[in-house]
């Protein structure tokens, strides 16, 4: 679709509605891989799988959020697959054409941190291979850098910068990348899998891993209830879902290049329920048959490759988890960052610069270190913040405008969505309102219970959503130029 005459605040190239759609199921589908392939993505589900106590109710907690998950991502994929528009464009249809300056800032915030958490992993695992080598293991030991030793530090630079060179080209270089990196990870899982399967004499549902060990490995993990109680397999579904909280936001970046709404919905079914279930029982089998093998739980792939004999076998191991990670990273958060950035400023700070911009914000946080800790407990703590925008943005887009969005006018500072000065009221108050409930008082007081924090996204999403619905039923905030809704 063309903008004619666009305002120039509000349009660049990158932030224009996609006009070259070639995207078919094999894309989106490989969307996923790279998400969901990661050093991170393993991290998380092997501690989730010590949650659910057994085998049975690891498969039956995932394979249940899974779909949720899912069903979320169609909803905000149709919207960019109709419109052709990335995230912080559509945003502008339900907190205005300023007002969606601060959704897409909240949104780069939580992906410059994850970029920063992912490139850690990636990093790590280059670590656990160097410090094979005796010199490269006394380097490590005895110098320290910014809170880090310096092999760590030395080798997030390097994993950092490389990051920059997959970006170069553009959104049809991540195309490409993401084609190959998604599955390459898959037969290194398969190979570290079977591998271990096979030195442990045989694969066993029942994991054999202590309840004492499990209980020492989640008491960090904020989660009520020992392993495999109801409530532990609640906690495992919602901290899943979570997990994927910055992409319900943004994963139109990504569906708006998709050939038709056909190809968004064939690639997230192979994408995520099929894809996430395979990727989570594979992980499971890992863990219990490296806890079989060497007596340890080890809830990082790396941790594994270490003990490898052979350098060879390790070093693939290592790089192809490296390689997968940095899919992600440049999927889930440098696109994401990038155009929410852009966004904010489209006449100076194009895609390239936005994603620069990003990936300086992560480097300026390695210091802290942020993401270190239990991976349950990071996730929902960041995925929180995001609910009350998905809230607001689906109920905007699919209870009050009906699905019907005008694309110009997203890019017209003076038409319809421009609404009080550039700024929806009723999507501030509502997100604002969904903060407090999902993210400001589990976090910062005592006020609500200790298992609150898990279920904060969700939260969110419903007090935003709901509370957006109820003011735009009480004072309708549409109004501006005339209206034509897109085909």
């Amino acid at each position: 679709m063309d903008v004619r005459s666009p305002s120039p605040n509000l349009y660049n190239e990158d932030l224009a509605p996609a006009k070259d759609r070639r995207w078919g199921p094999f894309s989106i589908f490989n969307v996923w891989t790279s998400d969901v392939h990661s050093l991170w993505g393993y991290y998380l589900a092997a501690s989730l799988f010590l949650l659910c106590g057994s085998f049975t109710n690891f498969l039956i907690a995932i394979g249940l959020s899974s779909l949720v998950i899912f069903f979320l991502m169609n909803l905000i994929g149709y919207a960019g697959e109709k419109t052709g528009v990335p995230y912080p464009v559509l945003a502008r249809a339900s907190f205005g054409v300023w007002g969606a300056n601060l959704a897409a800032l909240v949104r780069a915030v939580v992906a410059c941190f994850w970029y920063g958490a992912q490139t850690a992993a990636a990093s790590g695992a280059l670590v656990a291979l160097l410090v094979r080598n005796d010199s490269m293991l006394a380097f490590h030991r005895d110098v320290q850098v910014l809170g880090h030793s310096g092999l760590e530090f030395a080798c997030y630079v390097l994993v950092w910068a490389l990051q920059l060179l997959i970006i170069q080209r553009g959104m049809e270089t991540v195309r490409r990348f993401q084609d190959w990196a998604g599955p390459a990870v898959w037969i290194a899982m398969l190979v570290l899998a079977v591998g271990l399967v096979v030195k442990a004499g045989g694969f066993s549902f029942d994991h054999g891993i202590p309840m004492a060990v499990l209980l020492d490995k989640t008491k960090d993990a904020g989660v009520a209830g020992e392993p495999g109680s109801f409530w532990a397999l609640m906690a495992v579904g919602a901290t899943w879902i979570t997990y994927f909280a910055a992409l319900y936001l943004n994963f139109c970046d990504f569906s708006r290049y998709a050939k038709d709404k056909a190809a968004v919905r064939t690639g997230n079914l192979w994408g995520l329920p099929v894809n996430l279930i395979a990727f989570s029982l594979v992980a499971g089998v890992t863990t219990i048959a490296a806890f079989q093998v060497y007596g340890e739980v080890l809830l990082h792939p790396e941790q594994i490759s270490a003990k490898f004999d052979s350098w060879v076998l390790a070093g693939i191991a290592a790089l192809t988890f490296m390689v997968a990670t940095l899919g992600i990273n440049v999927v889930a958060n440098f696109v994401s960052a990038a155009f929410d950035i852009s966004n904010v400023f489209p006449r100076r700070i194009n895609f390239k610069r936005g994603g620069y911009i990003a990936a300086a914000i992560a480097l300026v946080l390695y210091p802290f270190a942020p993401w270190e800790g239990g991976a349950a407990r990071f996730v929902n703590a960041i995925g929180a913040t995001m609910g009350p925008l998905l809230g607001v943005i689906l109920v905007d887009y699919y209870l009050v405008a009906k699905g019907n969005i005008d694309v110009p006018a997203l890019y017209d500072e003076n038409g319809r969505y421009r609404y009080e000065g550039g700024w929806n009221i009723n999507a501030l108050v509502a997100t604002g309102v969904g903060a407090v409930f999902s993210t400001l008082l589990p976090t910062f007081t005592t006020l609500l219970p200790a298992w609150w924090g898990t279920y904060g996204w969700f939260f969110g999403v419903l007090i935003g959503g709901g509370m957006y619905w109820l003011l735009a039923t009480l004072r309708p905030a549409r109004s501006g130029a005339g209206f034509a809704p897109t085909a």
